[in-house]
């Protein structure tokens, strides 16, 4: 069982953090896990000097996670992108002499 009181309002950070995280794989790519990144690290920071007066840390750290791992596929789409055309534009090049 949590340590935390039953009745300890989240942080609004927090909440931020999870629905961007959640928007980031659905409509908003960029921002969005930008957006999570930031409010989940903004909000941790918050809950831990509030010393138990305010929760959800759980909510800022699946945030977290979101953001980040989207960016990390973002940029692992772009790798895969990128390795494609330039592949195939060597394979016209090639073709053209």
């Amino acid at each position: 069982m949590s340590s935390q009181p039953i009745n300890v309002p989240s942080s609004p950070m927090a909440v931020a953090s999870l629905v961007l995280g959640i928007l980031s794989w659905v409509v908003l790519p960029i921002l969005g896990a930008i957006g999570a990144i930031i409010c989940g690290h903004l909000a941790r920071r918050e809950i831990r000097a509030a010393r138990g007066a305010v929760g959800g840390d759980g909510m800022a750290t699946v945030g977290l996670v979101l953001g980040y791992a989207h960016l990390v596929v973002m940029l692992i789409a772009l790798v895969v992108v990128m390795l494609f055309f330039g592949g195939l534009f060597a394979v016209l090049l090639h073709a053209a002499h």
